[in-house]
């Protein structure tokens, strides 16, 4: 389902290269961004405080300062003509900020929507698209006691919480509380755990004028509350990830969404329900780098400049593994060592992508490998092998 339609195109407002282009965020989504905005003859002004963030590294300016600095947002403003984020945490305030002298994709009010767990799950269920049930905690009084039908469930903070970091696995109502007080009490949405057939996501690029293109729904696995594979096509049911793919848009439409966005969904009983927005280039859209005529991160530059959205068809069968911190070994004094990487690069269907992080750490993402084959069967037996040997999730 790609429904590119390109209505409305207005050749007098697309960005030409080699205009400079800005991004606000310098992590691994960053990077890949500045490679393809490079490869499209674009220039690209980073702003990030880590002065070793991946994609400031190789952006043409790296503006190293916080994402509040109105000094550094002023000079990134006047240097570019279009701005987008790799970080759905940058403030909204930011991005409104920035949009009153500059374009910025996606909206500020799209963005505090999706970087905000209640006004997220308030937004899908007014909505009426299909969620987990849920309860908002901003007071220890709003936990619901032990008869509730909400337990065994999942508290998450409301605010800065990715990656299964602030969450917690609650039972009962000692338990909610407990990890309420270990959240310092702040706003927390409290899920209900369903039992789920597996999960998916899809990503998704909408233009200013309601053109969007998806890509193929990916089927996830986690851990530790960290993607850990995505192969897709996703060997669940066709009508599943059908049906995923017009929730997603449906998402977009109802948020009048510009940009790329993910959609994360969980599948219980054969039925779909939106777990997270992410209002940026996805993990589980990695693959299109490799598998898809169009990556979600040219995708990315596309909407920002106004050009025409490329085409999403996936081309080969492909599981992306994620290379975490924990892969990397210690010798015997303690020190970091490489993993044994030609034990990936002998497998010819292997691309990888190492995001040039200057320290690994436990649970920090440090690269991702795919393999794509004409057979998606072949590829998911060639992914796990080197999983083993590498030594990913032991």
């Amino acid at each position: 389902m790609q429904n590119i339609i390109h209505k409305n195109i207005d050749p007098q407002s697309v960005i030409l290269p080699p205009a400079m282009l800005g991004m606000l965020g310098g992590g691994q989504l960053g990077r890949f961004f500045v490679i393809a905005a490079h490869e499209m003859g674009y220039r690209v002004t980073v702003l990030d405080p880590d002065a070793n963030s991946p994609a400031g590294k190789i952006a043409d300016v790296h503006i190293c300062a916080a994402f509040d600095d109105k000094e550094a947002l002023k000079a990134m403003a006047s240097a570019c003509e279009a701005i987008s984020t790799e970080f759905e945490n940058v403030p909204a305030d930011t991005l409104s900020f920035l949009a009153q002298t500059t374009s910025v994709r996606p909206s500020a009010q799209s963005v505090a929507i999706a970087q905000h767990r209640v006004s997220e799950k308030n937004f899908l269920k007014e909505s009426g698209l299909p969620v987990a049930p849920y309860v908002v905690i901003n007071a220890e009084a709003d936990v619901p006691d032990d008869a509730s039908d909400i337990y065994p469930a999942i508290l998450k903070v409301a605010r800065f919480g990715y990656d299964g970091k602030g969450q917690a696995r609650v039972k009962n109502l000692e338990e909610a509380q407990l990890a309420y007080s270990q959240f310092s009490r702040e706003e927390c949405v409290l899920e209900k755990m369903l039992k789920l057939d597996y999960e998916v996501s899809v990503v998704l690029a909408r233009d200013a004028h309601g053109n969007v293109a998806t890509f193929p729904t990916s089927e996830n696995s986690h851990l530790n509350g960290i993607l850990d594979v995505s192969i897709v096509p996703a060997r669940g049911s066709d009508a599943v990830s059908y049906q995923a793919q017009k929730l997603a848009i449906s998402v977009a439409e109802k948020l009048n969404y510009t940009g790329v966005m993910g959609v994360e969904f969980f599948v219980c009983n054969g039925e779909l329900l939106v777990n997270e927005i992410a209002p940026r280039p996805h993990n589980s859209g990695h693959y299109t780098i490799d598998a898809c005529v169009t990556n979600q991160f040219e995708q990315q530059v596309r909407v920002m400049t106004g050009l025409p959205l490329g085409s999403s068809r996936q081309h080969s069968s492909a599981v992306m593994v994620n290379l975490l911190g924990d892969v990397w070994p210690t010798d015997a004094t303690g020190a970091q060592t490489e993993p044994d990487w030609l034990k990936a690069f002998n497998n010819a269907q292997l691309k990888m992508h190492l995001y040039g992080k200057h320290e690994a750490r436990a649970g920090r993402k440090m690269g991702h490998y795919t393999v794509i084959n004409a057979s998606r069967d072949e590829a998911i037996k060639q992914a796990m092998q080197i999983r083993v040997e590498l030594n990913i999730g032991s």
